[in-house]
């Protein structure tokens, strides 16, 4: 990995995969933090991304209507899974604006971030 300082020639700047714009060596120490903590929220969001997906779409195909195909679907849960066990579409559409909020919100506390102050 190929680091420039701001303070430094041009063609360094263009050639390096990460610029430091102060001349200060110690943004490296804070580049790979925040590059850390960067992919650690990534995969938690594929995470949950993943897990709304693997419950919620068989439910909306309907993995439930033989559960219910006989009974019924007890009365609490008609508004949830309409008279035969799919999902309601407004309900989907609200797990898919949960998983959207959770995402942006657990991708917001980047702006949390506090560089690592490490003493020599």
């Amino acid at each position: 990995m190929g680091i420039a300082i701001g303070t430094g020639t041009d063609v360094a700047m263009e050639a390096a995969e990460v610029t430091l714009m102060r001349g200060d060596l110690m943004g490296i120490v804070t580049a790979i933090s925040l590059s850390k903590s960067t992919m650690r929220i990534i995969k938690q969001n594929l995470f949950w991304a993943f897990a709304y997906n693997v419950i919620l779409i068989p439910v909306a195909a309907g993995v439930l209507y033989p559960l219910f195909s006989h009974t019924g679907v007890p009365a609490g849960l008609q508004f949830i899974f309409g008279n035969h066990g799919f999902l309601n579409p407004m309900m989907a559409a609200a797990a898919m604006a949960a998983s959207s909020i959770t995402v942006v919100s657990n991708s917001l506390r980047l702006r949390r971030f506090k560089p690592v102050s490490v003493s020599i």
